[in-house]
C-alpha cells in the first residue's frame, strides 16, 4: 500500500471486523461491518522524525507501543468500511510524512511603528478633548 513517499508492507496492518453500533436494525446485530484496523507504526521502516509526527499526530490512537488503532464504522457495508479505514490511515501518513515549515522572524516596519505611535496620540487627544473643564483653567 503507498502512502505519500512510503511504501507501507501489508504485514504491518492489522484488520478486524467487528459488529458496528448505531443505526442499521437487525443488520446490525447479525453483521460484522465494522472494521478495526491496527497499523504497527515502529515496524513499518517510517523516518524517525516522520514515526515521531504520525505518534503525536494520531494522539489518543496510538498505544503505548506506537500501534495506530482506527475504527470505521461510518457505512452499512464491510468492504467500505475498509477501504475508509486504510483511506484515513494514509491520510494520516501522509501528513506525518510534511516537515513542518521554519518560522521566519521578521521585525516590525518603522513606518507601522510611527504610524501606531501617531494613532495613539490621536486617540489620547480626542479623548483629553471629552474630559470636563477642570475649574482653574482661565477661559
Amino acid at each position: 500500500m503507498r502512502a505519500g513517499p512510503f511504501l507501507i508492507d501489508e504485514r504491518v496492518i492489522e484488520e478486524r471486523f467487528v459488529r458496528a453500533s448505531g443505526p442499521g436494525g437487525q443488520n446490525v446485530n447479525k453483521v460484522s461491518s465494522a472494521v478495526e484496523l491496527r497499523f504497527d507504526a515502529p515496524r513499518a521502516g517510517l523516518p524517525e522524525p516522520a514515526l515521531a509526527r504520525l505518534l503525536k499526530l494520531a494522539g489518543a490512537r496510538a498505544t503505548k507501543d506506537g500501534v495506530i488503532v482506527i475504527d470505521a464504522m461510518r457505512f452499512r457495508d464491510q468492504a467500505r468500511n475498509r477501504a475508509d479505514a486504510r483511506a484515513r490511515l494514509v491520510a494520516l501518513i501522509e501528513k506525518a510524512a510534511m516537515s513542518p515549515k521554519k518560522r521566519v522572524a521578521t521585525n516590525v516596519p518603522k513606518s507601522q511603528k510611527r504610524k501606531r505611535r501617531e494613532d495613539k496620540s490621536r486617540r489620547s487627544e480626542v479623548k483629553v478633548g471629552r474630559a470636563r473643564p477642570s475649574a482653574n483653567e482661565d477661559d
